[in-house]
């Protein structure tokens, strides 16, 4: 069973952005778009660069650094799929944003 960690309160993340919590050791971007919370690494794997102040749109955040881009619902790297960053489960409870400090698994397609 995968353990939640509490990073927030709902209404606290403007839509479209994103917000670097630490959970468990680890740097977490956790952003509000299209209605939902979504979390993933904080680290771009390109140059180490802060995803979590990148800018959002239709659920794609780009780095701020470099303008590589992350799909929020899964981590994956935009211009080749088959890399990525690690994808973390959200829920609400409450009024609590809460994280999963297991990254999620993403089936493959073949």
């Amino acid at each position: 069973m995968s353990e939640y960690v509490t990073v927030g309160k709902v209404g606290e993340i403007p839509e479209n952005t994103g917000k670097t919590v630490e959970v468990d050791g680890r740097l977490v971007a956790v952003f509000y778009a299209d209605n939902q919370y979504h979390a993933i690494d904080d680290l771009c794997p390109h140059a180490g660069a802060s995803l979590g102040a990148g800018y959002v749109e239709d659920c794609v955040v780009l780095c701020p650094l470099h303008a590589w881009r992350f799909d929020l619902r899964d981590g994956t790297w935009c211009d080749n799929r088959r890399l990525k960053v690690d994808a973390f489960d959200v829920r609400i409870q409450d009024d609590d944003i809460q994280v999963s400090i297991t990254p999620k698994v993403v089936e493959e397609d073949e």
